[in-house]
């Protein structure tokens, strides 16, 4: 994939300007100016924003959550083995990346409600059939408080209960949010259509 993405950007001879954030996006004499955290400018007369719809992960704001252990998305499952892993959140993402890394590992997930909403009917079989053989240790209501070193803590029954648990890796679901600051700023209109973020260049 790679070598691929690196074939076509040099066949149309674009620049990637890696390991730097915009900052700000401004309409300016009829084209836009582009600032970059670092302190570079763009000037160009259009600007493609590819940020995905659900923006930037969303976070538990826990202590520990800031350690190399914890990510927000799955790459390459077939590579870890015998791990304890903690898997947070109650989609499809979650629930499949729970599959996966249950295959050669020990796996718990944890969801904030009392029962699974809005997945795939498919996944809410293989989740059900993976909890019944014991494949997947699932913690309905409960949340992840901290993440230490070798261990996360887990609250559960509102808060009353909590566990500590043996912990390798972290993997955190919970949705993503869009960089509504940033966009507003950009000139970006953002209006809400059935609880979801539309957006309306003006």
């Amino acid at each position: 994939m790679l070598d691929l993405w690196g074939k076509v950007l040099d066949k149309n001879d674009i620049s990637v300007k890696e390991n730097s954030k915009v900052d700000s996006i401004a309409r300016v004499n009829g084209h836009f100016n582009v600032q970059i955290l670092n302190g570079d400018e763009y000037s160009s007369a259009n600007v493609l924003l590819a940020i995905g719809r659900r923006g930037s992960p969303r976070k538990l704001n826990i202590p520990g959550e800031t350690m190399e252990k914890v990510a927000y998305r799955l790459l390459e499952a077939e590579d870890i083995v015998g791990k304890n892993i903690m898997v947070v959140g109650g989609g499809d993402s979650a629930i499949e990346s729970a599959l996966l890394l249950a295959e050669k590992n020990t796996v718990t997930l944890s969801y904030r409600k009392d029962v699974f909403q809005r997945i795939k009917p498919k996944n809410n079989e293989r989740i059900s059939e993976a909890i019944k053989q014991g494949k997947i240790d699932v913690r309905f209501n409960s949340n992840l408080e901290k993440i230490e070193k070798d261990e996360v803590v887990l609250s559960e029954s509102g808060g009353d209960e909590k566990h500590k648990m043996k912990n390798d890796l972290v993997y955190i679901f919970a949705g993503g949010e869009l960089p509504i600051q940033f966009l507003e700023r950009t000139g970006i209109q953002i209006t809400k259509k059935f609880g979801e973020a539309v957006l309306k260049h003006s």
